[in-house]
């Protein structure tokens, strides 16, 4: 029976679940105590007594697979679509095998980036904390059709969202320079970042996070948006600059955001985003569905359990 450490959170929330299906597969699992990711001095000491590890977001860089291989390691998945956070180059060249489980949770995701939408056009977030002090708030929102979106990201996260944005009545325009084409989709509208931002009333993120676009929404591409425009983000937290996006609030450029992910995890005591009236915030939880993860988990350990074959 081989040891394997998991520090994925979403997993980590369903593990008795996935128990006697690991040990089907010769796989003992070690549940990692995590909200959501481990440091390097934690990884450093605790991977060279496992076999195998199931990864989240965790910093999974040279220095821990480095460390993890001098001792029992030998390979490693890593949970979920994004692996900006994994040095695959390091793992190659120690002999690592690795991958991870991509086309599990695109729906799900997709789901929360139009409820966030919707969310957002209506002030639903406005008037349920209104009423919870107290009052009976009625601001009044815009209507969904005839309304633009930008969606950044033609992945399958991407894709489900424009097709659900479409079927609300808003005009998509999709970003993504490593797709060609209207991905199959009547109707869908094509550009450059960031050519025409200044047409949307939305702007949605589901891309995966890259060296090409760090910060790709920034103060300069901010100045460029429609005043009042509405931004969510399903993805990764560094794609936005975020204390770009929180003067763009505080000016009124932005109207509101919905995040569901932050440039640091969790969003930190301080951050000027916990006191804004206009931001829906989350917990980099779009993909986390009993469905979903179980589907992503057992993808995972099937993967690991034959490369520790």
């Amino acid at each position: 029976m081989k040891d394997v450490l998991v520090t994925c959170p979403p997993m980590l929330g369903q593990i008795d679940r996935f128990m006697d299906y690991a040990a089907g597969c010769g796989l003992r699992l070690h549940p990692a105590q995590v909200t959501q990711t481990l440091s390097v001095e934690e990884l450093v000491a605790l991977l060279p007594g496992y076999d195998g590890w199931i990864i989240g977001d965790d910093p999974a860089n040279r220095t821990v697979f480095q460390a993890a291989r001098g001792g029992r390691l030998r390979a490693a998945v890593k949970w979920g679509i994004g692996v900006d956070n994994v040095d695959f180059d390091a793992c190659r060249e120690l002999g690592i095998p690795i991958t991870n489980t991509p086309q599990m949770f695109g729906a799900e995701v997709a789901d929360v980036a139009t409820a966030f939408t919707i969310g957002l056009a209506r002030q639903l977030f406005l008037i349920d904390r209104g009423v919870r002090a107290g009052g009976w708030p009625k601001p009044a929102g815009i209507s969904l059709t005839g309304r633009r979106a930008a969606v950044v990201g033609l992945g399958d996260i991407g894709r489900n969202t424009v097709t659900r944005l479409q079927a609300l009545g808003l005009t998509v325009t999709a970003y993504d320079p490593g797709v060609e084409g209207d991905a199959g989709i009547p109707g869908l509208v094509r550009a450059a970042w960031p050519e025409g931002v200044e047409d949307q009333d939305f702007i949605v993120f589901t891309c995966a996070l890259n060296r090409h676009n760090h910060h790709m929404l920034n103060a300069e591409v901010l100045g460029r948006c429609k005043e009042g425009v509405r931004i969510v983000n399903v993805a990764r937290g560094p794609l936005i600059d975020e204390a770009a996006l929180i003067a763009a609030l505080q000016s009124g450029r932005v109207h509101s955001a919905a995040l569901d992910v932050f440039e640091v995890e969790p969003l930190p005591a301080d951050s000027p985003l916990r006191d804004m009236e206009r931001v829906i915030l989350g917990t980099h939880n779009g993909s986390n569905t009993i469905d979903g993860v179980i589907r992503a988990s057992h993808a995972a350990i099937d993967h690991l359990a034959g490369f520790l074959a």
